[in-house]
């Protein structure tokens, strides 16, 4: 009978527990199925919620701190090298005959370039998110000063007589040039749009910045990007345009002079993206300027069924006869024969010049070799006498050493970060590597550099091509902002990322689910929105901006009438990321659109976002009332005055992200579950 009782007590709880477990698992079959657009990924809670939490324990737990080296620089004796760690904010100190760590040294936020005087005495360190130069001194290895720039100094050097210090700020799209006797700024000079890359030609007398966005102009329009010529004898700049290109982050010149070589990104986007298949949706190269005409010769790195995407820094031997091209969307290293670009630049026929940028089977006739590197190699150095090259390997927190005769990687120099790869940092490698696009056309940094966007509208795979025109979009600050797309179509990051994303852009294999976790995990919590330091550096609006956001809040007209709350700007568009998250119809949809709603798009740091609406259509922000929001579709605005109009837009070009302007957790780190 104890037997039989005990038997049914059993029955019973087995019982309860199928009739709990069984519709609990139906539901996050369903959920999962809803968040992936799938229906076959594991039913794994702690994958997904885990990675992307919020709470101040678990991301403690689960997080690490990386150096991830961006730029670097050596001494003349190769005793010292000096990484810029830009994760952790610092200068590191490396003893070269060691290879180990020597010393850390705390810098501004986001630091960008560091570089060294003649005299080996001191180093300049250029800080993007903080808007100053660190002063460092190399023997006591102290930062003894701060010089003010403009907004993002980025590339930086020091003029033949090292009289002058010339920082490229990259938000303000301007040169500073600063006087170091008395350490003031004597004069600012316009440059090309997002400038990032400085360099001096040999004899110092010109200075060649480059740019990274390129000009706006109307979708079927061509494209072009300036670089800009400094004299830096008059301390004055012409610019020169680059066409059918943009994304040029660094240059260099040849030690006699005669030629300066950028790198560059030559992008198709008013070809319909389904052309990925056949090759022509993104390739990667150098410009070659000629200074004695000024003419500007466009090479790829890439080959047929082969590319290299992303070219970073560019390093010429002493010699002047090789090119190293960092490529960070393959981990490759490119080496250019010099005399075989200039045995093509001898090319008279122009038009079978400009055919250069468009013959994959060119590169074959100056590639010497690829050289495999680490994780998403970004800047580089040789050594004084030219024999080492060394890379910093970004995600990989090392520096690889190449023997530039042998062309052979022979070392690594590990910088000591974290031997674990979170599930964030697994995603940003996903993110900034080609692996999963066909042919390795592209990664995601390609379109969206820095983790923004690259400025440009694209011609998507559709049903009809040549109909809905995308303007791409900033990832600063979605992780709380779905739907996703113009249209809202994908719920969810995971959507955005898995089959749809491998359908329509990648034309390749789908993400394996770990790493749909892992780029999931990094687009929503990984990523940090830069300061607005252009509009909104300390969180005090300006008079002009506090009328603006009077006028966003509004309710009323200036003749005392209701606006509708539907019309409002903060119905629409609430803080903290200012969106409802809701679709809309604000009246916008051009002849070649579908009739569709739009997703509410979020407005931190807009002012960095242009073109804008969601085929770009509109220049500035003021073009979205005063040409294409006429109807008062788009918000109440056409009762304003000119001044009333300005005073709105410098109000919304003030919007930054929510966390600096409260404490928040700080997410990017990691997690345990992928290791080296």
């Amino acid at each position: 009978m104890n037997k039989i009782k005990a038997y049914l007590i059993i029955a019973l709880v087995l019982g309860i527990v199928l009739l709990v477990l069984y519709p609990g698992r139906q539901l996050a079959r369903t959920h999962v199925n809803e968040r992936t657009a799938v229906s076959d990924h594991p039913l794994n809670c702690i994958s997904c919620h885990v990675p992307i939490s919020k709470n101040k324990l678990i991301t403690k737990l689960i997080n690490s701190d990386y150096y991830s080296p961006f730029n670097l620089v050596v001494d003349k004796d190769q005793k010292w090298m000096y990484v810029v760690a830009q994760d952790t904010d610092q200068l590191l100190v490396v003893d070269l005959e060691t290879k180990r760590v020597h010393a850390k040294i705390k810098v501004g936020q986001h630091p960008h370039t560091v570089i060294l005087d003649k005299a080996e005495e001191k180093l300049f360190v250029s800080n993007e998110w903080s808007d100053y130069i660190s002063v460092i001194d190399a023997g006591l290895l102290e930062v003894v000063d701060e010089i003010p720039t403009g907004n993002g100094p980025a590339g930086i050097l020091l003029d033949k007589n090292e009289l002058h210090l010339y920082v490229v700020n990259a938000y303000g799209s301007d040169v500073s040039i600063i006087a170091l006797k008395d350490k003031k700024e004597v004069r600012r000079l316009a440059s090309g749009s997002n400038p990032t890359g400085i360099s001096i030609s040999p004899q110092g007398e010109e200075i060649l910045v480059t740019g990274r966005r390129a000009n706006l102009a109307a979708y079927n329009e061509p494209l072009i990007t300036e670089l800009t010529l400094i004299n830096s004898n008059t301390q004055r700049a012409l610019k020169k345009n680059v066409e059918s290109a943009h994304i040029m982050e660094n240059a260099a010149y040849t030690p006699d002079g005669d030629l300066a070589i950028v790198t560059l990104i030559r992008p198709k986007n008013q070809v319909p993206s389904v052309q990925v298949e056949a090759g022509w949706m993104m390739t990667h190269g150098i410009g070659i300027l000629e200074r004695d005409t000024g003419s500007i010769t466009q090479f790829l790195l890439d080959e047929p069924n082969a590319y290299y995407p992303d070219p970073f820094d560019i390093a010429i031997s002493p010699d002047g006869k090789k090119a190293f091209v960092s490529s960070s969307g393959v981990d490759m290293i490119s080496v250019i024969s010099i005399d075989s670009i200039r045995v093509l630049l001898k090319e008279k026929n122009l038009q079978r010049r400009k055919a250069y940028a468009n013959n994959l089977d060119m590169s074959r006739k100056y590639i010497l070799k690829r050289i495999k590197t680490g994780a998403n190699p970004k800047g580089m150095a040789l050594s004084s006498d030219g024999k080492k090259l060394y890379v910093a390997e970004q995600l990989n927190d090392k520096v690889s050493v190449i023997d530039t005769e042998t062309l052979q990687l022979t070392s690594s120099i590990d910088l000591g970060g974290p031997i674990r790869i979170s599930v964030a940092r697994q995603g940003r490698r996903l993110f900034n590597n080609a692996a999963h696009t066909f042919q390795k056309q592209y990664s995601c940094y390609t379109c969206h550099p820095d983790n923004h966007e690259d400025g440009l509208v694209y011609n998507m795979a559709g049903k009809f091509m040549g109909r809905n025109m995308t303007n791409t979009q900033s990832l600063h600050d979605i992780g709380d902002t779905a739907p996703f797309k113009w249209n809202g179509k994908n719920q969810t990051v995971y959507k955005q990322d898995g089959m749809r994303f491998s359908t329509v852009l990648t034309r390749t294999e789908q993400f394996s689910y770990d790493d749909l976790d892992a780029i999931s995990a990094y687009i929503m919590r990984g990523i940090q929105q830069p300061p607005n330091l252009v509009f909104n550096p300390t969180g005090e609006l300006s008079p002009s901006q506090e009328r603006g956001k009077l006028l966003y809040e509004r309710s009323e007209d200036n003749f005392g009438n209701l606006i509708p709350e539907s019309n409002r700007c903060v119905t629409c568009h609430p803080a903290p990321y200012y969106t409802d998250l809701k679709l809309a119809d604000v009246s916008t949809l051009a002849a070649s659109d579908d009739p569709i709603l739009f997703d509410t798009p979020h407005l931190t740091n807009v002012y960095a976002s242009a073109p804008y609406l969601h085929d770009g259509r509109a220049k500035t922000l003021e073009e979205i009332w005063t040409i294409y929001g006429t109807d008062d579709k788009h918000g109440y605005v056409n009762d304003m005055s000119k001044s009333e109009l300005n005073d709105l837009v410098n109000y919304l070009k003030s919007l930054r992200n929510p966390t600096y302007d409260k404490q928040v957790p700080k997410i990017e780190k990691g997690s345990i579950l992928f290791h080296n």
